[in-house]
């Protein structure tokens, strides 16, 4: 068999890292915008960024949460009354000082001593201040409980290393702000949201994940308790996903979020946040690219199929695009995953085997390849992405007859999905390690000659505060995180690898993004 020329110049396993950025180039996802640490999402990025937005929305809509906008600047004052919040972002926060520029006598232009700003702006790194001051107005009475919120935003944290969709010192995300009367409806807020983030990831994105909650240290500021989903890349490292936080009454306190109860007495509220973000995009690549680029859940694809007439520029070419069209109306009056099909006929000029590749390198799920003697036969060539070779390590092309191809088109666009999250769900199972006990194991584990090594369950004591600091400690020194504790994990046993007490959990340790 001959080799296969793929049309990535690198491959996964010779540098996983630069394979990423050459996925995101060649698939014209986003690209360098000039302002460190951003990008300039391009219409094909951005276009399963907004199938993802309204696949959420509708989600988020369903559970009774409106959305909301507040403003991209928040007032420093609004962060002081959080401390312990503001001190996990301070080092990230954006600020503005002044709002005018003058020249400087040279050609350029410098803040205008002036127009210095009475109080310095945060660009918005997340809204729980400024979310939390409204929520202060909106709820006065228990009548007014629960309060669920969320708004599409951008947000800025000043990343010091970036790399794009998983890691940009600008994002786009959704933010969900609630408010309830006691803890136990906030709780249940918070698991219905991190439910609603490992539906959504092993459905339209078909992306296995763990949901589970975050250890002591990795709880976002000023929360007393982190959840969030987990999935596995394909060099074995760890991507959190999407997180939900019960903040308890702290940030309600600092805010002042009361509401007068039944009985008349002032009570303060339980709040929650719970967000995803472009970072799903990023989790996408890595989780369902090979080495000719991308592959997009067909949930999640602007295009599901794309139809190519290979064009000769001359009188046959008026009922080829006839016949195509025709294939695309049917195709578009047809439904798979509970939507349309949607179709695109690419009319573009240009050699066909160009835009083929052009399109596998996106990820369309199918791709069509019609020809004047197709036309001529009644037939389409069909290429499935997922399944893009065959045994002679050439494109695997599946000739047939248009009608059949009709009567087939749904099928295989639902059959691709389920085949994308099976194949990520074996990789992560198989790359799941459980046989560590001690820490010499593990860091042995870690250390062997593992390119992509995988995770590793382990049994904890969960320990807290000096104890906790010290297992952070070790494992920052094998550079390696605690991901979570699955909600759904097995019964712990035996002694705890860190501190040999009784075991209370299980917990996943990894390497991660």
């Amino acid at each position: 068999m001959s080799a296969i020329r793929h049309a990535l110049s690198t491959k996964r396993e010779d540098d996983f890292a630069q394979w990423y950025q050459e996925v995101i180039a060649e698939a014209e996802m986003a690209e360098e915008s000039g302002v460190r640490g951003c990008m300039v999402i391009k219409p094909w990025g951005y276009g399963i960024w907004e199938r993802i937005q309204r696949l959420m929305d509708e989600r988020i809509k369903a559970a009774g949460v409106e959305n909301c906008y507040f403003p991209l600047f928040i007032p420093l004052s609004y962060f002081a009354k959080e401390a312990e919040h503001v001190e996990g972002f301070a080092k990230e926060m954006a600020v503005v000082t002044h709002h005018r520029l003058i020249g400087d006598g040279k050609g350029g232009l410098v803040p205008d001593p002036e127009a210095k700003l009475e109080e310095p702006l945060i660009v918005r790194p997340t809204s729980e201040t400024v979310i939390g001051a409204a929520m202060a107005r909106w709820v006065q009475s228990w009548r007014d409980l629960p309060l669920l919120t969320n708004q599409w935003a951008n947000v800025v944290r000043w990343e010091m290393r970036t790399r794009m969709f998983l890691r940009t010192s600008e994002f786009l995300w959704q933010e969900g702000h609630t408010a309830h009367a006691d803890r136990e409806d906030a709780m249940a807020e918070t698991l219905r949201a991190l439910e609603m983030y490992r539906e959504f990831a092993e459905g339209p994105l078909a992306m296995p994940v763990i949901a589970g909650e975050k250890p002591e240290n990795e709880r976002f500021p000023g929360a007393v308790a982190t959840y969030s989903i987990e999935a596995m890349m394909q060099d074995g490292k760890a991507l959190q996903a999407g997180t939900s936080h019960y903040l308890g009454t702290g940030f309600a306190h600092a805010a002042g979020i009361q509401y007068q109860d039944k009985e008349g007495t002032q009570q303060y509220c339980h709040t929650t946040s719970w967000g995803t973000s472009t970072r799903m995009i990023g989790g996408v690549i890595m989780v369902h690219g090979d080495d000719d680029g991308l592959r997009v859940p067909p949930q999640i694809a602007p295009q599901q199929i794309v139809i190519l007439p290979m064009l000769r520029d001359d009188d046959g070419d008026a009922a080829l695009l006839a016949y195509c069209e025709d294939i695309r109306r049917s195709l578009a009056a047809q439904s798979a995953l509970g939507e349309p099909l949607r179709v695109l006929l690419d009319k573009r000029p240009g050699k066909a085997t160009q835009k083929r590749w052009a399109w596998v390198k996106k990820g369309a799920p199918l791709i069509l390849e019609i020809g004047g003697r197709d036309a001529a036969a009644g037939q389409v060539s069909l290429l499935r992405r997922d399944r893009l070779w065959n045994a002679a390590a050439k494109p695997d092309f599946r000739a047939m007859p248009k009608d059949e191809f009709l009567g087939i088109a749904a099928g295989e666009i639902e059959d691709i999905q389920v085949s994308l999250h099976a194949e990520a769900r074996a990789r992560r199972d198989a790359n799941i390690t459980r046989d560590v006990t001690s820490i010499d194991a593990l860091a042995t584990f870690f250390s062997e000659d593992k390119r992509y090594p995988g995770w590793v369950e382990l049994c904890w004591a969960r320990p807290t505060g000096a104890e906790l600091e010290g297992v952070i400690k070790t494992l920052k020194e094998l550079k390696l995180t605690i991901r979570n504790t699955a909600t759904d994990a097995a019964p712990a046993s035996g002694a705890c690898v860190f501190t040999g007490r009784p075991a209370v959990e299980r917990i996943y340790v990894a390497r991660a993004y």
